[in-house]
């Protein structure tokens, strides 16, 4: 069953404001940062030590560079289950735990059981994220009733629905960690207005750790040359 966002155990941090209605909302999927857990494909090429900081970094960074923007309200949706409260995730963001099930259903159960208003879901592992990413992200949303990031694998780094009026079953039987994730997701939405924003890299496996290295960890990126 969904573990509903926005209930009282939802925000354990006393800095975190009430949430506001119809607010746009940026939702960041993170796990627990225990080793031999997290990217675990990126494990098998660098080592398992190696990964799981590389995990903590990027998780930490993307937090940091998008979670204080006054233009969204940022939760951080968290698995394991028992990890709520656990001192090695970012503090100062709003929390609320993952569902059980595949990433479909723990993306379905996000989109339902959130605020009234535009929510935009990221994952960790994107370290040239930047908060006009996200901005761009709610202003497509403006026009179109679903955007996506894409990636270069035919997966995507976001995906955003407006939800006036629900898209329920938007992830149902998608091929996640294939090239056919996005088309999938985009065959379920199919006859609503879609936008599309710039294809981010992803760190999944050792080459993608070297080609991204520089960016792991930052919180203010080098400008882009």
């Amino acid at each position: 069953m969904a573990d509903p966002l926005f209930q009282s155990h939802s925000t354990p941090l006393r800095s975190c404001r009430q949430p506001r209605r119809f607010a746009p909302r940026l939702i960041i999927m993170v796990r627990d940062p225990i080793a031999g857990r997290v990217k675990t494909r990126l494990a098998r090429g660098i080592g398992t030590v190696a990964a799981t900081a590389a995990y903590r970094a990027m998780m930490t960074s993307v937090c940091a560079r998008l979670g204080n923007d006054p233009r969204w309200e940022t939760w951080l949706a968290i698995t394991p289950y028992g990890a709520l409260h656990s001192r090695t995730l970012p503090s100062g963001t709003r929390r609320s735990r993952q569902s059980d099930g595949d990433l479909g259903r723990r993306l379905e159960a996000v989109m339902a059981n959130t605020l009234p208003g535009p929510v935009a879901i990221i994952g960790t592992d994107i370290p040239g994220l930047t908060p006009s990413d996200i901005a761009g992200a709610f202003k497509a949303l403006g026009a179109s009733n679903a955007v996506f990031g894409p990636a270069p694998d035919g997966g995507y780094w976001l995906v955003g629905l407006q939800r006036r009026p629900n898209r329920p079953g938007a992830f149902k039987n998608v091929r996640w960690s294939t090239a056919h994730a996005l088309a999938d997701t985009e065959a379920n939405l199919r006859g609503t207005p879609i936008a599309h924003l710039g294809v981010h890299d992803d760190v999944d496996e050792a080459r993608d750790f070297a080609s991204l290295r520089h960016l792991i960890g930052r919180r203010i990126l080098p400008a882009k040359g």
